[in-house]
């Protein structure tokens, strides 16, 4: 049961990554395609860039914690990215740079998004998987 429990807290925390980066991705579209000003977009997706570092933290702690070792190794080269952009000081985006950079920031955000749905697949797998084998137990 405690398994089932973990799972279903990654599977959450995973949801909430996902809807951040997603969220994330609509601001940048909308900035291209001028239906916000740069200002606007930029404080919308600033504030959330360190709720979306410290989530997937949670999430990687997570599976080391209850022994989803493989989970924990997919986690971790998004987890070290993450660090790597915030110890190099570029994980906020600079509002007179926002149309410059804005090619590059949508294409990292959709990688995520991309990355992070075939990490929700693998986890709804499992998670399937737990439910099985606790009806079976039970």
């Amino acid at each position: 049961m405690g398994d089932l429990l973990s799972w279903l807290l990654s599977f959450f925390l995973l949801v909430a990554v996902l809807a951040i980066v997603l969220y994330q991705v609509m601001c940048l579209a909308d900035l291209e395609n001028d239906y916000v000003n740069p200002y606007d977009s930029a404080s919308e997706i600033n504030i959330l860039v360190v709720p979306e570092f410290v989530l997937q933290g949670a999430l990687c702690f997570l599976h080391l914690v209850m022994g989803h070792w493989l989970m924990c190794l997919v986690c971790l080269p998004y987890l070290y990215y993450d660090v790597k952009v915030y110890t190099d000081r570029r994980h906020l985006l600079d509002v007179t740079e926002i149309f410059n950079q804005l090619p590059w920031e949508k294409k990292i955000r959709l990688f995520k998004l991309g990355y992070l749905g075939i990490h929700l697949a693998i986890s709804i797998i499992w998670l399937i998987d737990e439910m099985n084998l606790a009806d079976w137990m039970a």
